[in-house]
């Protein structure tokens, strides 16, 4: 082979290594606007999504309290200084959990681990406030947020190990849902509007999820579904098949794969509530796939 030769087809094997990447350095990448991070590769939603990295997104990453000064001294009661995530360590084996430690993840790896996609509500009805208490007050976090407009907020690499439902953090991903919660159905505060359902045995009120919300989860979850495809586009049923109303016991909830309510997991919960609607979920989710 001669050095010609030799430095065609080095070059060649580049080309095809880069595909459809190859530019001129410095050449900026733009975003559609719908895509979620996974181990740092992007995929599309089909709904609009606003990343930690992105102006008017919320950071996960960061240390400091994002809606207080630089210099404000911590007050919360418990200590925030530092990460609000960790990372998912509860199945890895010595090797790989040394290779991931520095974020060396990779997508099969992450899919062997994630299983499990936990809805809540945020309980103050929007996402500026929703990361606020989780980032400045409670030293908590989100992979995603989902106000009521339909817009989608990022804030960590779902790779990540954030902090939002005790034993299913290390293999699930998680949505606050902006919604201002439910009441007990004999609340003073309830409305001839509001849905009511039992959850943990008690009977509860509730106002509607929006539209927007039903529309920009669905596409989130048949992207996660697809992505993460040991996350089953399901919720947990009973011997009927009716939806499970309250905490799944320590077995069936270890066996389980699919979409949860923060209250199939600990029975101090009741998000999303018994206005959510799990089947119009389902519908639109498949729709979307």
């Amino acid at each position: 082979m001669t050095m010609m030769t030799f430095h065609v087809t080095v070059l060649l094997a580049l080309v095809v290594s880069l595909g459809a990447c190859a530019a001129e350095p410095g050449t900026p990448l733009t975003r559609c606007g719908d895509e979620i991070m996974v181990c740092g590769r992007l995929f599309h939603t089909g709904t609009r999504v606003v990343l930690w990295t992105d102006q008017g997104g919320y950071d996960a990453y960061r240390v400091e309290k994002r809606f207080a000064p630089l210099d404000a001294p911590t007050t919360s009661p418990v200590d925030i200084s530092g990460a609000r995530y960790g990372l998912r360590h509860d199945s890895l084996t010595p090797d790989e959990l040394q290779r991931v430690r520095g974020g060396g993840w990779d997508l099969p790896l992450l899919q062997r681990v994630v299983d499990q996609f936990v809805i809540h509500y945020d309980a103050v009805g929007n996402s500026r406030d929703c990361f606020e208490i989780l980032q400045d007050k409670r030293g908590l976090s989100i992979h995603f947020m989902l106000d009521t407009d339909g817009t989608i907020y990022q804030t960590l690499d779902v790779k990540e190990r954030a902090w939002h439902a005790t034993i299913a953090n290390d293999r699930s991903v998680g949505i606050e849902i902006a919604h201002v919660g439910a009441v007990p159905a004999g609340d003073p505060s309830v409305t001839s509007d509001m849905m009511r359902g039992m959850i943990q045995g008690q009977e509860l009120a509730q106002s509607p999820f929006t539209d927007a919300q039903y529309r920009a989860l669905a596409k989130l979850t048949a992207a996660l579904c697809v992505v993460l495809p040991r996350i089953k586009c399901d919720y947990p049923r009973d011997a009927n098949g009716q939806l499970v109303r309250h905490k799944l016991d320590d077995e069936t909830l270890r066996n389980y794969h699919g979409l949860l309510g923060h209250y199939h997991i600990q029975t101090n919960k009741v998000d999303p509530g018994p206005a959510f609607d799990w089947d119009r979920l389902m519908r639109e989710t498949k729709a979307a796939r």
